[in-house]
């Protein structure tokens, strides 16, 4: 293969007749005991399924893990308590179901790195595969849906509530893992609504 053909396969991820509405993605959050890549552990993963325009709450994904390590601060966020009361399965339970429900979709998150390596890190730790899906971050998405102008003011990092509060979603089960998911998958609809707005887009373009 010549070097411009594996560029030309490079900018070129996805068929170009695939649309965006027909692709299926895996939204998702994770609650966590902190911020450390290797010592923090998760405590929740939250994801559902967005097709077609549309978010199927019916298509969702949540499980609360069993975990030996636990941090009090971080409860007051997620409001995961050490005795939570319903059933968990082990880690390398709920990251099998997890991978079950991902297939080979699309990821979508805020701040993406943070999940994808918090979920790889526990996958290296069972003896797992890190994940190869393909990942967006509608904390940089929004970013581009922006004027670039120098009367407006862009920030270096959007938060989920900074998404939330420009596109007026309820922030009702905000630090749920699922409900941040939900947060996330509006911004996301909102975001392709205002990028189609500013011209023709398809899924190539999401990636660039």
């Amino acid at each position: 293969m010549s070097l411009f053909n594996f560029w030309k396969k490079e900018e070129n991820l996805f068929d170009e007749h695939i649309t965006i509405e027909e692709t299926r993605f895996v939204v998702l959050d994770t609650e966590t005991t902190g911020f450390d890549y290797e010592n923090d552990r998760i405590l929740c993963i939250g994801a559902l399924v967005l097709q077609n325009g549309s978010i199927n709450i019916q298509d969702s994904f949540e499980l609360y893990i069993e975990q030996d390590h636990y941090d009090k601060s971080t409860a007051q966020i997620h409001g995961i308590l050490k005795a939570f009361v319903i059933q968990r399965p082990s880690e390398l339970e709920a990251l099998q179901q997890f991978l079950a429900f991902l297939g080979d979709s699309i990821i979508i998150a805020h701040h993406t790195v943070f999940d994808v390596t918090m979920i790889n890190k526990a996958l290296e730790r069972n003896g797992l595969a890190e994940l190869s899906n393909k990942r967006l971050d509608t904390a940089i998405l929004y970013k581009n849906t922006l004027i670039k102008s120098h009367l407006f003011e862009r920030k270096d990092h959007y938060t989920l509530d900074d998404l939330a509060d420009k596109f007026d979603i309820s922030k009702k089960d905000r630090h749920t893992a699922l409900g941040d998911a939900y947060i996330t998958a509006i911004a996301f609809l909102k975001i392709v609504k205002k990028l189609k707005e500013k011209k023709i887009i398809n899924l190539n373009h999401l990636f660039k």
